[in-house]
């Protein structure tokens, strides 16, 4: 529709039938809702899903960022208001429309509903504090993970109460007069699970059936499961074609220093890195949150480089070979990017790049590359710890926390995405691990990783304007 990407199921029999408006959350795709578009359509509705702008293959900028709380959401609630408008003049549709939003889309779609009355039924998947509502919502259902952050299940029990007690999974108010509320907490999932729940699903069925005065199928999607055995092969599968890489040197290269000199190095990136971002200006790319990404790899990654430095490793006289380490860095990368996110592009999350966001992967390189490099050279060589790779990724990861604990209004987001830097860290560090011992130099692991790191924030990670 217009410049936005628009995808339409319609269900069997092409009767007309209420219209769902599925919304994706930050750094999402309509991918990424997937599971319930498909759940709903083979149920009898007509789902309806979108990049906002800013998101997938939406070529509009996300206006406001996260400095203009008011531009934002007005861009969101304009983006999803002309879905809206397209989905209830479907020929699949009677004219009758709920919502279903997932984390920031959630606040999106409560606001909407709202402000228009019209809307018969909302499902907040994951709710992202909507504020104090000074209208009505018709018909609200809130679904978290059990395992969400608390902030977001607070916010949850808020809302569905209003002020007063809650119980999971119990309806209050009445369907006919628009004020049914009921909280679900899907058990065992957090804020990416939650999308794959067979009861997140089978909860936001039931709601809208029973809004709507239907019954279905009962059909659930399943692919959960279906897509890990996927990605476990994919993974798999690159073990034994490391085997295939050309040596890049005629011996182990690396510093892999043992445990004490590794722990003194490690350390203190870790620390200091969100220390001297704390009140730096980090907001020089047009892709949100993206930039400080960047800046805390490149930081990370030159303290490192300091640290291995002063304790004083030196990089051994060896020659590479050039044309070697060229085809091994190509491979895995390739391998990192178009093996893994081709599945990911169809099924998960958008991952190809539209034409405007090629030259932000090339500005995230200048982050990801000195952390690469310097974390492989510190926990790869002959003496290496065997668990210094695990160490010095979760040392990162601490260090993103700390970064978002001294400013959680600007790094919120950050926390939500930590499960998913550290799936990528795991995949691609088994990745880097294959290619290093067969290989015998970090080199070509590293910028494999730097390139699949980059493209993955540049081509996910929301473009703003304006």
């Amino acid at each position: 529709m217009g410049t936005t990407p628009v995808t339409i199921f319609t269900p069997e029999g092409g009767k007309p039938a209420p219209a769902v408006v599925i919304a994706h959350g930050f750094a999402g795709s309509q991918q990424l809702m997937l599971p319930f578009a498909v759940t709903l359509a083979r149920n009898g509705y007509t789902a309806v899903t979108f990049d906002f702008p800013g998101h997938g293959r939406n070529p509009q900028p996300l206006l406001g960022g996260l400095a203009d709380d008011d531009a934002r959401n007005r861009t969101l609630i304009d983006s999803l208001g002309d879905i809206v408008a397209f989905a209830r003049h479907l020929p699949n549709a009677d004219g009758q429309v709920a919502l279903l939003g997932h984390s920031m889309a959630s606040d999106t779609v409560v606001r909407y509903a709202a402000a228009h009355p019209d809307i018969d039924a909302t499902v907040a998947v994951s709710l992202f504090s909507p504020g104090d509502l000074s209208k009505p919502v018709r018909n609200l259902l809130v679904i978290d993970g059990a395992l969400e952050p608390q902030m977001l299940i607070d916010d949850a029990y808020r809302v569905v109460g209003g002020g007063a007690a809650v119980q999971p999974r119990t309806t209050y108010g009445d369907f006919t007069a628009g004020t049914a509320r009921r909280l679900s907490l899907s058990g065992g999932v957090e804020h990416i699970a939650v999308l794959y729940s067979a009861q997140s699903m089978r909860e936001a069925l039931d709601w809208l059936n029973t809004a709507f005065g239907r019954t279905g199928s009962g059909y659930i999607d399943a692919r959960g499961p279906w897509l890990g055995i996927l990605y476990l092969g994919l993974v798999a599968l690159a073990w034994p074609l490391s085997k295939l890489l050309p040596q890049v040197s005629p011996i182990k290269t690396g510093a892999g220093p043992r445990w004490l000199r590794l722990l003194a190095i490690a350390i203190a990136p870790a620390i200091l890195t969100p220390l001297i971002l704390w009140r730096l200006p980090t907001d020089f790319l047009p892709i949100l949150l993206g930039d400080y990404l960047a800046v805390h790899f490149a930081v990370y990654g030159l303290l490192t480089a300091a640290g291995l430095y002063l304790t004083g490793w030196r990089p051994p006289p060896i020659k590479l070979s050039t044309a070697n380490l060229a085809i091994a860095t190509l491979a895995v990368a390739a391998y990192s990017i178009f093996a893994i996110g081709l599945p990911v592009d169809r099924f998960i999350t958008s991952f190809m790049p539209i034409p405007s966001r090629i030259p932000l992967i090339l500005a995230m390189l200048i982050g990801t590359i000195p952390y690469f490099l310097a974390d492989e050279y510190l926990t790869r060589g002959p003496q290496a710890p065997m668990l210094g790779y695990t160490l010095t990724k979760l040392l990162f990861l601490v260090s993103l926390i700390l970064a978002v604990t001294l400013n959680l209004q600007r790094l919120f987001f950050l926390i939500i995405i930590v499960p998913v830097i550290l799936i990528f860290f795991l995949v691609y560090g088994l990745f880097s691990t294959w290619t290093y011992r067969r290989t015998n130099s970090p080199i070509p692991g590293a910028l494999a990783n730097a390139f699949a790191f980059a493209w993955a924030i540049a081509v996910t990670f929301p473009v703003i304007g304006g």
